[in-house]
């Protein structure tokens, strides 16, 4: 379970109740944007998930389309959307009082061929672990075991074509992404968050073989080809595309609602 178990530990959904929000149930079959159309459908004002970022990307879609305030609950693993949003990562519980006492904004989203995405669509090395059904239980050991045979000095590098701003072209890339605004890349503990999640920009990484090539810039919109389907990571879930891949900035497209102290103990949120 994303989270480890977190929304149960926390009696999540008794905590729903106790505040008079409706609470739908769901497993790995069901139909998430399915699961929330139903429920805007029968006269929800605002619709919420808890889940990791590929769940609340989900969700926040159909919230974007049908123009529904949308609240993230952190019940996932990471959470970077919502420690980008300023919410406590670590006070799941705290992130309903979203829905009845919140603060409503207007952020961006992000999409790939059409698939929305909160956070970043990650191409070439990691693009690719992400597929190993491993990858799920033992993330870190999956990509320390995969890093010899993808990015080797004598393998063949990934099929990513695009250009830079300034039209120099890439062949190739060990590692591209492609994120919802731009993210600061740091190395330094508690960085790589974004600043702003309205800007109306793509934030664009590519790392290049011999490593370190490195090229950062943004952009609205962003294409790359290959000669074959492309692996992905779209906000850590297993994704494969057929080229090209269109990469576009939905500027405001989703009605966000946040606690009201969201953003006051941001530092220890970072993940």
């Amino acid at each position: 379970m994303s989270g480890g178990g977190i929304a149960s530990r926390r009696d999540l959904v008794g905590e729903c109740r106790r505040r008079g929000i409706e609470v739908v149930e769901f497993n790995v079959k069901d139909d998430l944007p399915a699961l929330a159309l139903a429920a805007i459908e029968r006269g929800a004002d605002v619709v919420g998930m808890a889940g990791g970022d590929g769940s609340q990307a989900a969700v926040a879609a159909v919230a974007a389309e049908h123009d529904v305030p949308y609240v993230c609950i952190p019940a996932g693993t990471r959470n970077h959307f919502a420690a980008d949003l300023g919410i406590d990562r670590h006070d799941v519980v705290g992130a309903l009082d979203a829905f009845l006492d919140g603060q409503e904004r207007r952020i961006d989203l992000a999409r790939v061929n059409g698939r929305v995405f909160v956070n970043i669509a990650s191409l070439g090395f990691y693009g690719v672990v992400v597929q190993s059904p491993e990858y799920r239980d033992a993330k870190l050991r999956t990509v320390f075991e995969n890093l010899p045979r993808l990015i080797g000095p004598d393998i063949e590098p990934f099929d990513l074509r695009f250009a830079e701003p300034d039209g120099s072209a890439w062949l190739n890339a060990a590692v591209l992404l492609v994120s919802n605004n731009r993210y600061q890349v740091d190395a330094r503990p508690g960085r790589g968050t974004r600043g702003a999640i309205d800007q109306g920009m793509l934030g664009v990484v590519a790392v290049g073989k011999p490593v370190p090539i490195w090229r950062e810039w943004t952009a609205p919109a962003f294409t790359v080809d290959s000669g074959d389907t492309v692996r992905l990571a779209v906000d850590g879930e297993a994704v494969a595309l057929d080229p090209p891949l269109l990469f576009e900035t939905m500027p405001g497209a989703l009605r966000v609602r946040v606690p009201s102290d969201a953003g006051r103990r941001r530092s220890s949120a970072r993940p």
